[in-house]
């Protein structure tokens, strides 16, 4: 198939699929015309891409796992367990920083509210 019939077919946009293909995510065939074309394994490949991206794995990291998919191993499978759990990890400690930038301006918003209160009581007759 060509490549916007598997952009069709996996729910993805062209320049998605010519992405993977710069980030070595995805390899096509080319015509003696330069035309890509891919088999229905890719449209499996690309789904399981787009959910790695939704899990929010960078294409570096997805590079790292795709050796457990195209050669399954344990060895493969511990080293992408390993990562998988490092980017966990990762996250973790975003959303912690995210949680403390938030309760640091809900403490700025109760700031404001109350100096707001103080103007208000301070105008009122």
């Amino acid at each position: 198939m060509r490549i916007g019939e598997l952009a069709e077919r996996a729910g993805v946009s062209v320049r998605s699929l010519r992405y993977y293909e710069e980030q070595g995510l995805l390899t096509s065939t080319r015509s003696a015309s330069g035309q890509r074309h891919y088999t229905d394994y890719e449209v499996e490949r690309v789904t399981f891409i787009q959910r790695l991206y939704a899990a929010g794995l960078s294409s570096r990291t997805i590079t790292e796992l795709l050796p457990c998919v195209d050669s399954p191993s344990e060895e493969h499978s511990d080293a992408a367990l390993e990562r998988m759990g490092q980017e966990r990890d990762r996250l973790t400690a975003h959303i912690a920083d995210l949680v403390q930038t938030r309760d640091a301006l809900d403490g700025l918003m109760t700031a404001a509210r109350a100096y707001r209160d103080q103007l208000q009581a301070a105008t009122s007759p």
